[in-house]
């Protein structure tokens, strides 16, 4: 049974519901499209189905126990596919009843070795697309639920993203690396691949309208990958304080939400011309003083000088010695919303008006392992280390107006 909340903040996310019950860790959930019902995935190896009864409280009118925990899941409306990934490497595939009262088993798909981390299911050419623990991306055909192809990665890939019209996926991996693949039957081609985060990659978003790709990872950062322009270009934006846990970007407003297992729901406003950090520069002296840094002996021998240690300033991206960056600053034009190293002579140039955030933080009171978004109502469910899930109404922060593409509930 899911408790009734009523109060409302005027401009952050409003929180509708509380669902308790789960024993384990959710790990997964996904809203039903134009009913006020949404599907979790448990590591307690449940699959429970949570509709909203007239007294305003979800109830679970299903409830079915799995073989093993519940690791991931994708619900495709139009057919009533769900598709659970579990534990042991398995997809198990339902079909769920027009009244949401009843689910019948289709078929087992041996898609994995260890833990299955994502699932998307393709209509057009009817594969489930799936990654796992064991270092692979996997598609297999709906119809026969044989293997169509699989490719392998040197670490577990943990996140994935797939565009229908090119059929590309996005595979994030534990090493911090992204992974652009062409799917074919039978094969798959690696178009590129992508590096810039320093820690394990959490969770990704494509927008296949702007041909956007946000990624957020262990390192606590988010890097939106500009695809559809072609040149690289990248934007850093760092607002939380632990890994990022779910991405979405709502096209029609330009904003991005993000969540953290810090607790934070963090709101960028993408409708500005950002700027793209800059690369680091390296030397053996300060770009700034010439003092030499400590590996560099031949200068410290000639100047008879003690070396120093070595720093980056985050707005010009030069080389400097902790006397020349005295100073810390934000900068949110260039996606830094805590303050961070920058060197005295760029300290000078960063005006008041610079430091405005370009982001708005929201305290979530959960450490979210999860989420995800109905952009068409701006609702929101998250997942949380407190075995809680709870459902957010966004409009108050994102909009609501058929302008932005919401309505009122």
């Amino acid at each position: 049974m899911a408790a009734e909340i009523h109060s409302r903040s005027p401009h952050g996310p409003a929180l509708l519901t509380k669902i308790p019950g789960h024993r384990e860790h959710v790990t997964s959930a996904s809203f039903i499209p134009r009913e006020d019902g949404v599907i979790t995935a448990c590591e307690d190896r449940t699959l429970r189905v949570w509709l909203k009864r007239d007294s305003g409280q979800y109830w679970p009118s299903i409830y079915h126990t799995l073989s093993a925990p519940c690791s991931a899941l994708r619900y495709h409306h139009d057919s009533r596919k769900i598709f659970v990934g579990q534990d042991n490497g398995a997809i198990v595939e339902f079909v769920i009843s027009d009244d949401f009262n009843k689910m019948n088993f289709v078929k087992t798909y041996p898609a994995h070795q260890s833990r299955v981390t994502e699932i998307i299911y393709s209509p057009g050419p009817e594969w489930v697309i799936s990654t796992g623990h064991d270092k692979f991306i996997t598609w297999m055909c709906t119809q026969s639920g044989s293997l169509v192809g699989r490719h392998s990665f040197t670490s577990w890939a943990s996140c994935l993203q797939y565009d229908e019209d090119t059929k590309y996926a996005f595979v994030g991996d534990f090493s911090g690396q992204i992974t652009l693949l062409k799917l074919e039957k039978g094969s798959c081609t690696v178009i590129s691949t992508l590096k810039g985060h320093e820690g394990s990659i959490s969770c990704l978003y494509w927008d296949p309208i702007q041909r956007f790709l946000f990624s957020g990872s262990f390192d606590h950062s988010i890097i939106l990958w500009d695809i559809g322009g072609r040149k690289g270009r990248t934007l850093i934006l760092q607002g939380h304080h632990e890994k990022v846990q779910g991405l979405c970007y709502l096209q029609l407003t330009r904003q991005l939400v993000s969540c953290s297992a810090d607790g934070c729901i963090c709101v960028w406003n993408m409708d500005i011309d950002r700027e793209e950090a800059p690369q680091w520069l390296e030397s053996d002296s300060c770009q700034k003083c010439s003092q030499p840094f400590f590996w560099n002996i031949k200068q410290m021998w000639d100047t008879k000088t003690v070396g120093l240690r070595q720093h980056h300033c985050r707005k010009c991206g030069q080389a400097v010695c902790g006397k020349c960056s005295t100073k810390r600053s934000t900068y949110p034009i260039m996606g830094f919303e805590f303050q961070v190293r920058v060197c005295d002579s760029c300290y000078e140039t960063i005006k008041d008006e610079d430091r405005t955030s370009l982001a708005t933080f929201h305290e979530a009171k959960h450490n979210i392992c999860y989420m995800t978004m109905d952009i068409s109502r701006g609702l929101m469910v998250t997942s949380g280390t407190d075995r809680l899930v709870k459902i957010w109404d966004m409009t108050p922060t994102v909009g609501c107006s058929l302008a932005t593409g919401f309505s009122p509930r």
